[in-house]
């Protein structure tokens, strides 16, 4: 139940802060995706049942606030955290690499689902002036606020399973 209200806090903080703080701070109309480095955090940290329901919320409050249908972005944001849920297997908390990675990867990912979906299909094809002005700043943000968003996620989520794992003990 803890981890259930920690997790929904978390979602709520970032999308709150992607959508206030972080709009104040945009460089060039950029905003870092903070719902991406949350999703594919607790996907590799979790699995991928995990990083799914947390990419079904957090790409359903996108959906509600921003998005024109209902479904869209809880659709990517589902598939990023399932994806990166699968290298739960070979996660090691101490080593940063894999995580800056996948989220460079997922923002990728994201990134070209909207180009193609979004402005692809209705006749915009100028690939690369959204891949340079768009997509590639939007990476290079999200990257850097991930170097200090993600020891915050690792902590707290370190902190639960100790939690967790102390209760377990209790009733055995």
């Amino acid at each position: 139940m803890k981890r259930f209200i920690v997790t929904a806090f978390f979602i709520f903080i970032c999308f709150l802060m992607q959508c206030t703080v972080f709009r104040a701070l945009a460089f060039g109309g950029i905003v870092p995706n903070l719902l991406i480095v949350l999703t594919a955090s607790f996907g590799f940290m979790r699995g991928e049942k995990t990083g799914l329901l947390i990419g079904f919320f957090g790409g359903l409050l996108v959906d509600i606030f921003f998005g024109s249908v209902i479904g869209f972005y809880a659709l990517i944001y589902m598939y990023i955290g399932y994806t990166n849920g699968k290298f739960s297997a070979i996660f090691y908390p101490e080593d940063i690499k894999l995580p800056i990675s996948l989220i460079l990867g997922s923002d990728f990912f994201y990134g070209m689902i909207c180009y193609v979906i979004l402005f692809l299909l209705r006749g915009k094809f100028d690939f690369s002036y959204y891949l340079v002005h768009i997509i590639l700043p939007e990476m290079v943000y999200t990257v850097v606020v991930t170097l200090f968003l993600y020891p915050v996620i690792l902590r707290v989520n370190h902190s639960l399973e100790q939690q967790e794992k102390r209760g377990e003990k209790k009733f055995v």
